[in-house]
């Protein structure tokens, strides 16, 4: 590997970073939706262009490496990160749409003296010796909770994490996408071009390589000028915190009945119908995970839908129905007809229900009409939160969960005054940070006016 050298000011693909403020103001009302979006998928807010205009990074300053297939080099590159210090940069391709799962189809790394490394996990998939190297090193990653799963099934397991998107919503940045911040931080334009494409393809093209490249290329600077703007505004340990909650995080469980997940599905009223739904999924997922293909790509929510809604029982009835009268669908009725066959003949017992079992408060559009005061308490709740937000320049669902608001309004323990708010907060997973900066308020908040009937 060649060695880093420090980016030459004047080169396009080196600039030297330039440090820029984040925000003055944020707009923080996203806990007054039922659900809000996970941190990492919340879209960026677009703003009108200012200062100068950003340099685009084109190149990696020391070229764009290929991906490494053969252990003996994989074995050389690991003795040489085990070597180097400071951050390592990392990231990963899936083929999200494309293939089974979120598997990774690509891995990104760099480190200071060291260099950018690629790695195709196809051909190497057991990087456990790599992750002992750098285990215990700081991992940088952009919206690690995205990767950290299909790193961890390749055998890389950080013990400590910075996450520049993360600490981008904590400081008050409306734009954390990747480009989006690292134009506004560091002054740079990253090609945006391939995040979507199929890194399931091989050999994987040079744009596609130089493009991997370029995610980790200044992922470590962009940690450095966080970090001092987390120090600035006193949130360097709100921000541990949460990266230190990030890496304890238990895998995800399964979803409960996932078909239900199925687009369309509101158009599905009766329990047979809903088995046909069920059925086709399930069939569906088997095909898709034995093909390793998107389930999308072998049979669309669409076709499920409307087979449910017809219940055809020939094969005459299922591809006269419009979405199925293609001719690749025309070719797999037989896979498809039996499990419509064996749905419409379960008896009434073994229909799903109506509605999936359901743990927790109901939506909050409802508790205006069934339970009022709970209404009065989540919407004191959810004010108060947003002012704390405010105040310190943070989306609301990342100073506090708005499941967790949610839960505390609609079933608030007795006597709840901020001790035994903060003991709620606590055991539903608020770290330190958020509980010493919401409990009080939202003691508060529980209080109802003397015009709310409290029953």
């Amino acid at each position: 590997m060649s060695r880093v050298t420090p980016p030459p000011t004047s080169d396009a693909a080196g600039v030297e970073p330039m440090f820029r403020e984040p925000p003055a103001d944020n707009a923080a009302d996203a806990a007054d939706a039922p659900d809000a979006p996970d941190a990492a998928d919340a879209p960026d807010v677009t703003d009108e262009p200012s200062g100068p205009a950003p340099v685009p990074l084109t190149e990696p300053r020391d070229g764009v490496p290929t991906p490494l297939v053969a252990a003996a080099d994989l074995a050389h590159v690991v003795e040489g990160l085990a070597a180097g210090s400071g951050p390592v940069a990392i990231d990963a391709e899936r083929a999200s749409g494309y293939r089974y799962g979120q598997a990774a189809y690509l891995v990104q790394l760099r480190r200071a003296d060291i260099g950018t490394v690629l790695i195709d996990p196809r051909e190497l998939p057991d990087l456990a010796a790599l992750g002992a190297a750098i285990g215990s090193d700081e991992w940088v990653l952009h919206a690690a909770s995205q990767d950290l799963p299909c790193l961890a099934e390749l055998g890389l397991r950080p013990e400590r994490v910075f996450d520049t998107e993360l600490a981008g919503r904590l400081l008050g940045y409306a734009r954390v996408g990747l480009g989006a911040i690292v134009e506004e931080v560091l002054g740079l334009s990253l090609e945006k071009g391939h995040s979507a494409a199929d890194w399931s393809t091989r050999p994987l093209p040079e744009p596609w390589l130089r493009y991997a490249a370029l995610d980790v290329e200044v992922l470590v600077e962009l940690r450095d000028l966080l970090a001092a703007q987390l120090d600035e505004q006193g949130k360097r340990d709100w921000a541990e915190q949460e990266f230190a909650a990030i890496v304890a995080a238990p895998p995800t469980p399964p979803r409960v009945d996932p078909w239900r997940r199925t687009s369309g599905l509101h158009r599905v009223r009766k329990r047979r119908q809903l088995a046909v739904v069920r059925a086709l999924w399930e069939r569906r997922d088997e095909v898709a995970r034995r093909r390793d293909i998107a389930p999308g790509r072998v049979l669309p929510d669409s076709a499920i839908v409307a087979a449910a809604l017809a219940s055809p029982r020939t094969e005459e009835d299922l591809v006269a129905l419009p979405v199925w009268g293609g001719r690749s669908m025309r070719r797999q009725t037989s896979t498809w007809l039996p499990a419509i066959t064996a749905a419409l003949a379960l008896p009434d017992e073994a229909l799903p229900e109506p509605k999936a079992a359901h743990e927790g408060p109901p939506p909050a559009r409802s508790w205006g009409d069934r339970e009022p005061a709970a209404a009065a308490r989540l919407a004191a709740a959810r004010a108060a939160v947003g002012a704390v937000a405010d105040e310190h320049r943070m989306p609301v669902e990342n100073l506090l969960s708005p499941d967790t608001v949610r839960r505390l309004a609609w079933a608030p323990p007795p006597a709840a005054d901020a001790e035994v708010v903060a003991g709620f907060l606590r055991a539903h997973g608020a770290r330190a940070w958020q509980v010493a900066l919401t409990a009080e308020v939202l003691a508060a908040a529980l209080v109802l006016p003397p015009d709310v009937d409290p029953s």
